[in-house]
This record gives structure tokens, sequence and C-alpha cells, in this order.
């Protein structure tokens, strides 16, 4: 019996190393917090210092290769760090796009050129690089993607004409990849394939978008009037895109679901701390049981979509992508619930003091929903585990 109990234990707990990275990553953090990004934020800047202490200390290239300068880990290292950092306060949105989407894929599909040029930079923090599929006519339906590449016949170069919205963090990034379409030259149909996009390349142009998010991370509206990329601007196999594709877009589900825990973490603390001090008819609120059981339950919805964000990753990183797929949704839909409902509860444990500057949680307001909306909609995940796992006819 109770070799039994220890074998499931150790089959749920973290291995030594991944709690010894917790505790690392929880110190950086909390010597910035979220006064730093709170800081930045307000100066219109970018958290330069937290992103080179992160770098320096292996932790934004922990995922990617060791040949490359990585910490040879996978998206279970990573999303450790994101979701700690996260919880101190002083989340790092560009780790979802630049180690966890572009390095990934890179590192999965580059050609070894593509991977000497850019994985050690992504490792050590020098270099970064944006997502762009997001399309204003496309939504969620990436079969509607317009962004299209064609050859020139005369130099072999690629040409790609179109639009993408929402993109963050082109203005800090080295180069974004950009997901588009070519023609299949056997059916006439097209198919995805992505192509990597330096920030000053000609006709590459970009709009910031005005947003109530307060992030350091802005966003962009891009427009591509017939760039031209050199033939190797492409990243791996032109018949593989779609594979490669959603080798990036899982991650980007589990670092999301890392980064609303992180940030549901946070709020759940500040809101208990509260509620420990906070005294009214001479007890603290957190004696009072409208106050204690709705803390308890957001503990425990957290704690369960972190289970389903480590089934992810762990099936992500042993090279099962299909339920890794499934699970990647799971745990973003579960994470962006608990944590939406959090930041609401802790606000409103605080009361008006919720909605103080001082107290730093009315923003998480907004900030809390990016989870919900991005990178996909809690509906889609459900059309998804609807019709993929439960076997129901598709409504679209």
């Amino acid at each position: 019996m109770s070799t039994a109990r220890n074998s499931a234990r150790s089959t749920v707990l973290e291995t030594e190393e991944h709690q010894a990275l917790r505790a690392a990553v929880a110190a950086l953090g909390k010597r910035y917090g979220r006064d730093y990004m709170t800081r930045v934020v307000a100066d219109g800047g970018h958290p330069d210092e937290l992103w080179a202490d992160a770098a320096n200390l292996g932790y934004l290239g922990v995922n990617l290769p060791e040949e490359y300068g990585g910490g040879g880990g996978g998206i279970a290292e990573l999303s450790i760090v994101l979701e700690e950092l996260g919880a101190a306060g002083s989340p790092l949105l560009m780790m979802v796009v630049s180690p966890a989407i572009c390095g990934t894929v890179i590192a999965r599909f580059g050609t070894e050129a593509q991977k000497r040029a850019w994985l050690p930079g992504l490792a050590d923090g020098s270099r970064t690089m944006a997502f762009g599929i997001t399309e204003p006519d496309a939504g969620s339906n990436s079969h509607r993607i317009t962004t299209t590449a064609r050859r020139d016949p005369g130099s072999g170069d690629w040409l790609l004409t179109g639009r993408k919205v929402f993109i963050s963090g082109v203005d800090i990034a080295d180069a974004t990849l950009i997901v588009g379409r070519t023609s299949d030259a056997r059916t006439g149909s097209l198919k995805p394939c992505l192509f990597i996009v330096p920030r000053d390349t000609p006709g590459f142009e970009r709009r910031q978008i005005a947003m109530e998010l307060q992030a350091a991370e802005k966003q962009f509206e891009l427009v591509l009037d017939d760039v031209r990329l050199p033939a190797d601007a492409l990243v791996g196999d032109e018949d593989a895109g779609l594979l490669q594709l959603f080798a990036g877009l899982n991650p980007e589900r589990i670092m999301t679901a890392a980064f609303a825990l992180g940030m549901a973490r946070y709020a759940l603390h500040r809101a208990t701390e509260y509620a420990k001090e906070r005294s009214v008819w001479k007890t603290p609120i957190g004696a009072h049981q409208a106050i204690a059981h709705p803390l308890a339950q957001s503990h425990i919805e957290i704690e369960l979509a972190r289970l389903m964000t480590q089934k992810a990753a762990r099936l992500y990183d042993e090279g099962e992508d299909m339920a890794a797929g499934e699970a990647a949704n799971m745990a973003k839909l579960a994470a962006a619930d608990a944590c939406v409902k959090a930041v609401d509860q802790a606000v409103h444990t605080l009361g008006g003091n919720g909605l103080t500057k001082e107290f730093g949680l009315a923003s998480l307001i907004v900030a809390s929903r990016v989870a919900r909306i991005a990178p996909v909609s809690r509906e889609m995940i459900l059309n998804y585990v609807s019709h993929q796992t439960l076997g129901l006819p598709k409504s679209y």
C-alpha cells in the first residue's frame, strides 16, 4: 500500500530539478516584482533588465537544444519560468512567442543555417522573434489566412503580401515568423508556410494598435506589400507547413496557460495576505467563509489547471503531438478561467482597495481576459474538444 502510494505520488509531483528551477526563478522574480513592471509600463519601456538577468541565468533558452546554446530542456521547463515570474508579478510575455513558438519551430524544422543564425541569440536573449498568424478577416479560422507567398521565377526569391493584426512585440523583435500560404503546384490549393521576416525589410510596415491592456509588449497591425525575401527565409519544408505551424501553436497554448497561472497565483496571494490582515469587527475578514471559501475555490481551480498544464507540457516534450494538442487546449481553457476568477475574487476581497493603484490589482482585470481570448477563444477550444475528443458533429 505504501509503495503504491509513493509510486503514484512520484508520477504527479515535479522532479527535484523542476522544484529547484521554480525556487530559483521565484527568487529572480521577487527581486523585480509588480512595482518594477508597473514602472516599466508607465515609462513606455520594456523590461530589459529582467530579460537580461533571466537570459544570463539560462532561463530564456531553457527549452532550446544545448548545441545551440540552450538548456536542453523543454516546454515543461520554460512554462515553469513564465509561471513563476508571473506569480511574482513580473511576467515576460515575449517568452511565449520568442523561445516557445519561434525557437521551438526553428529547432524542430529549421535548416542548419537557420538554427545557427537564430537559436543561440534566442537562447541568450540577445535576439528576439515575434510571431505573426492572426489576420483581420481570418480570426480563429486559419484556413482563411490571405497572406500569400509566391516565387519570383527569375531570382527564386519569395514575395509576401498580406496583413496581420494583434502581433506582439514587433517593435523590439529582430524578426517576425510570418505564417503565409503558398500555392500547391499539384492541387492548386493554398498551404501554410512559415517565413522569417527581419524587422527592417522593405515593404514590411507596422502600426501600433491602441490597447486598454497595460503591458510592456505593444500590439501591432502589419502590412506586407510584396516583401521580398531570399529563398532561405522559408522555415523547413514547404510541404510540411501545417505540421510546423501546429508545432508552434501547442507550445503557445501551454505557455499562455503558464502566463495565466502566474497571474492567478499573484492575485490570489495578494488577496489572501489582505484577508489575513484586514480586520472588521475585531476579526480578520479571512475568518468569514464568504471571503475564505471563494479564495479556497480559486486555489483549487489553479492547482487543477496547473496539473493539466504539466500534462500538456510533458506530452509535447515527449513528442506526442496529437495528445499534446488536446491537453494544451484544455490547459489553456482551464488556466484562463481560473485566472479570470482569481483576479475578480481578489479585487472583490480588497473592496475599494482592489481598484486603487496602490494595490495594483485593478489593471489585472483587463490583463486576465487576454488568456481567455488569445491565442484561441474558449469557444473554439470547446468546439475542438466536442468534435475531436467526443466525436460530436462539427457546427462549422
